[in-house]
C-alpha cells in the first residue's frame, strides 16, 4: 500500500509530467536485436531446412551375378587339377580329374566365370557332393565390381533406390585414400537366409557373419565409375588408390538416406 501511495503521488505530481521518457540503454538494444535474429533464423530454418541422417552396414565387394559352389559329383581321389585361382572358365571347362572306382571322372564348371578359390589339391579324397572350387559369374576381367550390403530388415524400407553411399573399403586405408562412392540400385525385398546369402557369395563363413543380428535384406550399390583413378571408379580423395579393387573385399557401407523435416507442423 505505501509503493501504490508513492505511485498515486507522483503521477498527480505536475514536475513530473515534464520528464523525459527514458529508453533502454544501448547494451539493452543490442541485446534485443541478437535475439530478434536468432529467432527469426529459428523460425526459417525449423521452416526450411533438413537433417539428413546415415545408416551403417556390413557389406562386400562382388560382381552383380555374384559366386556359386562347385560341387562334385563323383566320390574318389584328386588326380588332377586342371584350372588356378583367378583364371576365367567357359561354361562346361574341366576344373579337376576325380579317380573312383569306375575310373577317371572329370568334373567341369557349371557357369562361366572365375575361380575365386580352389577348396581341393592334388592327392584330396572327396566325397560326392564336397565344395571342390568357388567360381564367380564373370564374363570377362572388365565386368564391373558392384556392393552389396547387408541392411537390418526393419530398416530397409527406409533406404531409397538412388540414395548415395560412402563405402569404407578394409584393404584400402581410409584416411589417406577416402571413401569409395555409389549409389543404391536395388533393395531386396525379402529377408536373406544364410543358404541364400551363401549360395549368392559362395561362401558359407561370410553368409553366417552378415545373418548374426537376424536374416537381413540386400542392399545392391552401383560404383561410381571414372578414367581418373587407378581403380576406375570414384573416390573421395582426388586419385583413390593406386591398384585396382578385388572382389570378395570386405567393405562398411554409409547409405545417406532421405532427407528428412526437422520439424512436422500440423494445421488445422
Amino acid at each position: 500500500m505505501q509503493f501504490r501511495q508513492k505511485a498515486l503521488s507522483k503521477l498527480q505530481s505536475p514536475e513530473e509530467l515534464d520528464l523525459p521518457v527514458r529508453f533502454a540503454r544501448p547494451q539493452g538494444r543490442l541485446v534485443l536485436a541478437v535475439t530478434v535474429v536468432v529467432m527469426a533464423a529459428a523460425a526459417f530454418w525449423a521452416f526450411t531446412g533438413s537433417v539428413s541422417s546415415k545408416l551403417g552396414a556390413p557389406g562386400i565387394l562382388t560382381h552383380a551375378d555374384g559366386s556359386y559352389l562347385l560341387q562334385t559329383p563323383f566320390a574318389g581321389q584328386v588326380t588332377a587339377v586342371h584350372a588356378k585361382e583367378g583364371q576365367l572358365l567357359a561354361a562346361g571347362a574341366p576344373l579337376l580329374q576325380v579317380g573312383t572306382e569306375q575310373g577317371e571322372r572329370t568334373v567341369r564348371a557349371v557357369a562361366g566365370g572365375r575361380v575365386t578359390a580352389l577348396l581341393a589339391r592334388v592327392g584330396a579324397v572327396v566325397t560326392a557332393g564336397a565344395d571342390v572350387a568357388t567360381v564367380e559369374r564373370v564374363k570377362g576381367p572388365d565386368d564391373p565390381l558392384v556392393a552389396v550390403l547387408y541392411v537390418p530388415a526393419a530398416s530397409g524400407a527406409a533406404i531409397p533406390v538412388g540414395a548415395t553411399v560412402d563405402l569404407t573399403v578394409q584393404s584400402v586405408p581410409q584416411q589417406r585414400y577416402g571413401v569409395l562412392r555409389g549409389r543404391v540400385k536395388e533393395v531386396g525385398r525379402t529377408p536373406q537366409t544364410p543358404a541364400r546369402i551363401g549360395g549368392f557369395l559362395g561362401d558359407t563363413g561370410l553368409a553366417a557373419q552378415f545373418t548374426r543380428q537376424g536374416n537381413p535384406v540386400s542392399v545392391l550399390v552401383e560404383l561410381d565409375r571414372t578414367t581418373r583413378t587407378r581403380s576406375g571408379y570414384r573416390w573421395s580423395s582426388t586419385d583413390g588408390p593406386p591398384y585396382t579393387l578385388d572382389s570378395t573385399t570386405s567393405v562398411t557401407g554409409a547409405v545417406h538416406l532421405s532427407v528428412q523435416r526437422p520439424v512436422d507442423w500440423l494445421f488445422p
